[in-house]
């Protein structure tokens, strides 16, 4: 797994180790928390219904491409 570094002030460093230790968790596991909760690595619900089911049309045509240019040989 990855490990990323960041620099924040001593005051908000001493939060985030009390908050940590209230909630029983490493300074680590609760930034790693918090960063998963605010980065998501999925489609989030509404996706597919607002913009992929936005389409409104009979069907999806795609455009004629033409003919592909010639480009030189390295």
């Amino acid at each position: 797994m990855p490990q990323l570094h960041l620099y924040v002030q001593e005051k908000t460093a001493s939060k985030i180790r009390q908050i940590a230790r209230l909630r029983g968790l490493s300074v680590s596991r609760l930034l790693a928390d918090l960063v998963s909760r605010e980065v998501p690595t999925e489609w989030p619900d509404w996706f597919f219904i607002d913009v992929a089911g936005g389409w409104q049309g009979e069907r999806l045509e795609r455009s004629a491409q033409g003919v592909a240019e010639h480009r030189d040989s390295l």
